[in-house]
């Protein structure tokens, strides 16, 4: 970010200001985002430069697009038709790319992405249209308002334009910003319920769609905290008798755990033998270039490696010969395990008592109904008679989306695990401040020096190591730091025993946007209106209300720059993806050996993670909301950003990234978003009021009390109205209605597909991953497959060969791609 907040520009005269500065709230965004009141001149300087690289940005990736596909189109050469997207612009102009992506229907990213990503578009939609009318209304009302006949202290330029240049004897015109505030808050009203009418529509079409109902995942729940008297599936058939529609098949988790391990370490063994037979068929193909015949090869140049942690000690083995026999070790013990379940899977046991209330020993089972309605209706039901005992049920599970560690937890330690995991939350929260605070002193060497006389030894520091002190290593410590909270918070969500992936970015969504709120909004809004005010306290601290008053609009400022960086910036680097087109080709020069390696590197799609990904756009949207009256011009940048960032996603999210179905959550994530809506309003009206209530006339009178009992209405009505939305809304967002069990849509789909797709357990991965050699010009690589073949591992040499010099050329996707 390229944000400066004019931090040296303080008159060393005005020491009480100067020392204020010091304040470690000031930099709980770093050094690059201080919280100092940003000059016009500040603004328009990171406006200039952010439009240059905005157009930069446009011009670079009109150029480069058509010749580094596998960056910037890399599903349109994907193998696999469902996958596949037809390319952006066809044999069209170089120049049509920006009419391409305005054109772009949000139902391609739904048909290419699911419901997730396409509710996140809608969303971006929703607020771009939000502050469309916002930026007309207030631009076309408020801006003359408060810049016209009306000047309050030092206000020039920027500070013209904010709430707090209404003159004490021009109070009056708060009624203007009071109309502005209802109306806006209605026209959220009306987009909220336009969209949530839509969200609920759509995801029943998504949910009812043939290529859902005819799949497993739309037939089964998941069940979890099943204690040892319902823990085989005999119980449980038992249990789910007079289930409409009957049982498919149950499977439990009980005794299970080590499954992802020995999966993990199967998938390890074939990547390390892929790579150890390309590696081997290079050096042949290097060492008999020029002979014109194949030379035998010495056990001495075979790859080998060390079986000791990280490689560094241990025996000395074969790495070719080790992989096979890794690899066929796994297939027995998971087959083996598959085995003792399918002998277990009917047998009937007696369902003891066993374990009171408190018994730890619980499991989780995966429940396949035939009828999918019916499957909705069981994850709805009261299960047990004991609390918390199989009280968690998620339907519509996809076994890729599972969490598997956390299936087996006793629901009365995960009421521990969340308890523990919220208080670490809020601790992260509350003392983030410390390495904030730290990182942002240290941008301040210099001065610190001038303002503690026992920091004098600081202007002994050479000035080019005072200037990597103080420019360079703040703002690279803080993107370190700063990239630990999501993986921080991650880890929390995980902890606190989320059963699938989908769940864990849910929970993430909160905590991500709880933090993003309180750190990059809140504390900076208010540190922000305290320094601006700070100087006038110490003159007279009797006027504290009065300054406030006046002085607390002028924070805006700050989050004017802030949303024109994320609009032009971020819109930039959507673009140009700077960091993947880096990655690809350094990964390819470093990892592209062995033919999946190249495959995933050129051919393979990018992700996003909507836990981390939505709060970034609903922080922007809160902030935008709240300063909509206080500081009307954050409305057009806004409304510019969300417009932006909109066709940006739909680009994106057909052609880009590429979302595994597995863990898509029908569009979970979007009433969540919606919620962080109503947060945005709380806060601004809450702003509001204070600002009409602490209001004084030239007569000191608070002659805005009246606005400021009409906005606690407001606020009144807002709770009101977002009650009724989760009331009628929300027993929709996750169960499927009696009413839609016989749509057109709704299909039982293909018994046969089931029976095939449970022959074993979900959670025992087969068949195993073929292992996936290139064909070589001396037939080693034949050789190599037949002796891993009759080592008990599968393998493939089609779509990929190496040629004299030892290189790999992919020509299609691996043998068991799905």
């Amino acid at each position: 970010m390229f944000l400066n907040c004019n931090r040296h520009a303080v008159p060393h005269k005005d020491r009480s200001r100067k020392l204020f500065s010091k304040w470690p709230l000031f930099y709980i965004l770093g050094p690059m985002e201080q919280v100092d009141t940003a000059s016009t001149s500040s603004f328009l300087a990171t406006l200039s430069l952010n439009a240059i690289v905005f157009v930069a940005a446009i011009g670079l990736f009109t150029v480069t697009r058509p010749h580094l596909k596998s960056i910037y189109e890399p599903r349109a050469s994907v193998h696999l038709d469902s996958k596949r997207a037809a390319p952006l612009t066809g044999s069209r102009s170089l120049l049509y790319w920006p009419i391409a992506m305005y054109n772009i229907d949000c139902r391609l990213v739904l048909d290419k992405n699911g419901a997730d990503a396409y509710f996140f578009v809608r969303f971006l939609r929703m607020k771009a249209r939000i502050f469309f009318a916002l930026w007309i209304i207030s631009w076309a009302i408020l801006l003359p308002l408060t810049s016209t006949g009306s000047h309050v202290g030092t206000n020039s330029q920027l500070d013209r334009f904010t709430m707090g240049n209404v003159q004490p004897d021009k109070l009056v015109r708060y009624w203007a910003h009071l109309m502005c505030t209802w109306i806006f808050t209605f026209w959220v009203f009306h987009n909220v319920w336009r969209e949530m009418q839509h969200f609920i529509l759509i995801r029943q079409e998504y949910l009812t769609s043939p290529s859902r109902t005819g799949s497993i995942q739309a037939h089964t729940f998941l069940v979890t905290g099943v204690p040892a008297s319902y823990s085989n599936p005999a119980a449980l058939r038992e249990l789910f008798k007079d289930l409409s529609g009957g049982i498919h098949n149950i499977w439990t988790t009980s005794g299970l755990e080590l499954i992802p391990n020995i999966a993990h370490r199967r998938m390890a063994a074939i990547t390390k033998l892929e790579a150890a037979v390309t590696k081997f068929l290079a050096m042949a193909a290097r060492e008999n270039a020029g002979s014109g015949q194949l030379e035998t090869t010495t056990k001495s140049q075979r790859p080998s490696h060390r079986v000791g942690i990280f490689g560094f000690w241990g025996k000395k083995v074969d790495s070719i010969e080790w992989a096979c026999s890794e690899i066929a070790t796994c297939n027995r013990l998971l087959a083996q395990i598959s085995r003792d379940s399918a002998d277990d899977h009917f047998k009937t046991r007696p369902r003891t008592a066993g374990g009171g209330i408190l018994s730890w020993k619980t499991c989780a089972a995966f429940i396949t109904c035939n009828s999918r309605i019916s499957a909705h209706m069981a994850s709805k039901a009261l299960l047990h008679h004991k609390p918390y005992l199989m009280s968690a049920k998620y339907v519509d599970v996809s076994w890729k989306d599972v969490v598997w560690n956390n299936l087996n937890q006793n629901p009365y330690e995960l009421k521990l695990r969340m308890l523990v995991s919220y208080a670490a939350t809020t601790a992260l929260i509350i003392f983030w401040t410390v390495p904030a605070a730290f990182i942002g002193l240290a941008s301040s060497l210099p001065s610190l020096a001038a303002t503690a006389p026992w920091l004098s030894w600081i202007d002994m520091i050479p000035t080019w190591v005072m200037g990597f002190l103080s420019g360079i290593l703040p703002p690279v410590l803080l993107a370190a730091v700063m990239m630990l909270v999501p993986l921080s918070l991650r880890s929390l969500a995980v902890f606190e025993g989320k059963p699938t992936q989908s769940a864990v970015e849910l929970s993430l969504m909160t905590r991500f946007f709880m933090f993003q709120v309180v750190h990059s909004f809140l504390i900076i809004t208010v540190s922000s209106g305290i320094v601006a005010a700070y100087p006038g306290l110490l003159r007279a601290p009797t006027s504290v209300p009065t300054l406030l008053a006046q002085r607390l609009p002028q924070a805006s400022t700050f989050f004017l720059t802030f949303t024109v960086l994320r609009g032009l910036s971020g819109a930039a680097n959507g673009l140009l993806q700077i960091g993947p087109l880096i990655l690809y080709h350094t990964k390819l020069f470093m990892l592209g050996s062995t033919p999946r390696s190249i495959y995933a590197i050129k051919y393979g799609s990018r992700s996003v993670q909507w836990g981390t990904l939505f709060p970034d756009f609903t922080l922007l949207a809160v902030i935008g909301l709240v300063y909509s009256v206080i500081s009307p011009i954050i409305n057009g940048i806004a409304c510019f950003a969300f417009f932006v960032f909109y066709h940006l996603y739909k680009y994106l999210l057909v052609w880009q990234f590429a979302q595994p179905r597995g863990s898509d959550s029908g569009g979970q994530f979007f009433p969540r978003a919606v919620g962080h809506i109503f947060v945005g309003l709380y806060i601004q009206q809450i702003c509001m009021a204070g600002l009409f209530f602490l209001a004084r006339d030239e007569r000191n009178y608070p002659a805005s009390a009246p606005q400021g009992v009409l906005i606690s209405v407001l606020l009144v009505l807002t709770i009101l109205f977002q009650h009724f939305i989760n009331d009628s809304f929300g027993p929709l967002h996750h169960g499927l209605p009696l009413t839609l069990a016989d749509s057109p849509r709704e299909t039982h789909g293909s018994g046969e597909n089931w029976s095939r797709e449970n022959d074993f357990h979900p959670i025992i991965p087969t068949p195993s991953p073929i292992a996936w050699f290139p064909n070589d010009l001396l037939g080693l690589a034949l050789m190599q497959a037949k002796n891993c073949h009759d080592a008990g591992v599968n393998c493939s040499l089609q779509n990929a060969e190496m040629n004299a010099k030892g290189r790999v050329k992919v020509t299609g996707p691996p043998p068991d791609l799905e």
